[in-house]
């Protein structure tokens, strides 16, 4: 299976909606779209995870080397998770809580809670 990423802004926001399986093949496309995104001027940004089926060491690795960008940028980092992440258990909430790594994000169940800037994140 592919990965998927379309770029689109909302409120201010760089909105990454990403698809498909986060492996050591397709993580690549992930880093690019989100350096792409910070060259383009981009700090705040939203990964959307909902259609993430699979999520291996390298998707993780990922998403912790873009954590390290956006806050080297003094950026904003926010996830949705599959199936409300933290609510349900889905795959890649499981993958990075068994990794000790959740608790470095900020989870949201979709991406209007992720843009409110009232909302509070999902427990680790």
């Amino acid at each position: 299976m592919t990965l998927k990423v379309t770029v689109g802004e909302q409120s201010g926001w760089a909105v990454l909606r990403v698809s498909g399986e986060m492996d050591l093949l397709t993580s690549p496309v992930l880093r690019q779209r989100v350096h792409q995104a910070v060259a383009d001027g981009r700090r705040s940004v939203v990964l959307d995870l909902s259609d993430v089926l699979f999520c291996d060491s390298s998707g993780v690795g990922v998403l912790i080397a873009t954590r390290r960008l956006i806050r080297s940028c003094r950026g904003r980092l926010r996830l949705i998770l599959p199936a409300q992440g933290a609510v349900d258990g889905s795959h890649v909430n499981r993958v990075l809580a068994a990794l000790g790594v959740r608790r470095l994000f900020e989870v949201f169940p979709d991406v209007d809670e992720a843009l409110d800037e009232e909302a509070t994140p999902l427990s680790a």
